[in-house]
């Protein structure tokens, strides 16, 4: 019997990972990441961060040879190729699809302005009901600072893409972009279910740069003879879905419906949920974008909670207080404390600005330290129940949006393997956690099989997806919980 294997890549800002699929067993096959070390990301100056697309070409060249040639895969045996990327980033192209300048990637922060000029001109209600977000630092306001600062570059502009579109281009030779990527951008109406003109003609962009639009689970293009050369694969190979990092995270996660919670908690953390009508934060304290599945004719809408204190906290106090033991070791020193941690309360806000609290860069503070009576073990606790009780500061805000959070979907890693720190999130926001064997690449192997249809739909897709671990609330101590997340919101309350 002929192999089938799916091809997933997740082009990230530290590598680009590549994963192979048995499409019919489900398993990954062979994984590999390339650069080994950390990508570089260019600083010219303070608050920026570029990168160079042709690095992320290269580096996914190098593990796709690398994961066929492990699995011993043949060209014609790749079924399909799934694309999951950082989100937010600028790639501007000319007419023979070079890149004029390197990649305004998603942490850049030139463009704030830019997106804050926008929101004040054009008024928070049109932006918030049509983009369901300010426009900010994302995609359309990184453009608007090219067409200021770079006019030359910008007159030679033929198309904008994101970095997944870009390597898709890469792949096939022909530019497209999604629904989906253009949210996440700035760039889509969800009123008018079309490009977001009017934000176009405030910014004075023309819409030819607009890439045409293809659905996130379809053939969007083939493998062309060139880069079938370069990758060994077969020219022909159909490229069949496309999603940002975080969506496509929660694909991994088979988190699509309406109530659904998908979660990552590594050096910043990531709440993202699905809501089944449309709706914004009016405060934009959470961004909204169209998920993977979203259509004009089904509402699936991706909420986004970023925190970006969480794991960079607990790496911290792992690194300044309890330096001498392992961090299950630390986990097991901060379980000799009650719920509460004795009245010690960290605010994790410590790794800049946060957009959960309008931006506000309030800073980690400590509360309620008594020298004669608490002990290192209790700042290990309240580092890891200041982060949990972040993530459900920022729920509520989701949960005011119409979500019904019952189940968080996560990855077993980072924050997710400490014991109390799941026990915590589930004991405060009363939501089952359930672990999951799975990672971005994979997801985006399987999201290639949806879009080939090679699978039927999600629910055969992810029908071998490995649960790990269930992780109840317990019921017997949510009074204590929510008394020791009620007494931390105060104290965030006095901070803001």
């Amino acid at each position: 019997m002929e192999k089938r294997y799916l091809l997933g890549l997740d082009v990230g800002s530290s590598s680009v990972k590549a994963s192979l699929v048995d499409a019919d067993s489900g398993k990954c096959v062979a994984s590999a990441f390339y650069p080994e070390k950390e990508a570089p990301i260019m600083a010219v100056k303070a608050g920026w961060a570029e990168q160079d697309p042709q690095m992320w070409w290269d580096n996914a060249k190098l593990a796709v040879r690398r994961v066929t040639a492990d699995a011993g895969a043949a060209a014609d045996e790749v079924k399909a190729i799934g694309i999951s990327y950082q989100m937010h980033g600028l790639v501007c192209v000319d007419k023979d699809l070079h890149a004029l300048r390197p990649s305004i990637i998603w942490c850049d922060s030139r463009a704030v302005p830019y997106g804050e000029k926008a929101f004040g001109d054009l008024g928070a209600e049109r932006c918030l009901s049509h983009l369901l977000n300010s426009p900010g630092n994302f995609t359309a306001a990184k453009l608007a600072w090219v067409k200021e600062n770079e006019p030359e570059t910008y007159r030679k502009i033929y198309k904008v893409m994101l970095p997944g579109d870009y390597i898709a281009m890469r792949l096939s030779g022909t530019v497209s972009t999604t629904v989906s990527g253009l949210s996440e951008g700035m760039f889509w109406d969800f009123k008018q279910h079309r490009v977001a003109d009017f934000l176009m003609d405030y910014y004075g962009f023309d819409p030819s740069l607009i890439a045409d639009i293809v659905p996130t689970f379809a053939v969007q293009g083939e493998v062309s003879a060139a880069a079938a050369d370069e990758l060994g694969l077969k020219a022909g190979t159909p490229i069949t879905y496309r999603g940002g990092d975080q969506p496509n995270n929660a694909l991994s996660l088979n988190v699509l419906n309406p109530g659904e919670i998908a979660a990552t908690a590594g050096t910043s953390g990531v709440v993202y949920g699905v809501l089944g009508e449309v709706n914004y934060d009016p405060q934009s304290r959470v961004n909204t974008f169209a998920h993977v599945n979203h259509s004009q004719e089904q509402t699936r809408l991706g909420v986004l909670l970023c925190i970006n204190g969480t794991g960079i906290l607990n790496a911290w106090v792992h690194r300044n207080i309890t330096p001498d033991i392992s961090y299950a070791e630390m986990n097991d020193l901060a379980a000799t404390v009650p719920i509460g941690s004795e009245g010690v309360s960290i605010i994790p806000f410590g790794n800049g600005a946060e957009r959960v609290l309008e931006n506000k860069e309030v800073g980690c503070s400590v509360s309620g330290l008594n020298f004669n009576r608490h002990s290192k073990a209790h700042l290990v606790r309240a580092a890891q129940e200041g982060i949990v009780f972040s993530f459900c500061y920022g729920m509520e805000i989701m949960q005011q949006m119409g979500m019904d959070i019952r189940k968080i979907h996560a990855g077993r890693a980072n924050m997710f393997l400490s014991p109390l720190f799941r026990n915590t999130l589930a004991g405060v926001s009363g939501a089952t956690i359930e672990l999951y064997d799975t990672d971005g690449s994979v997801g985006a192997a399987k999201g290639a099989g949806i879009g080939a249809g090679i699978y039927a739909n999600a629910d055969e897709a992810f029908a071998t997806l490995e649960k790990l671990e269930v992780i109840a609330p317990d019921t017997s101590k949510a009074a204590e919980y929510r008394a020791a997340y009620d007494l931390w919101k105060g104290r965030l309350r006095e901070i803001l």
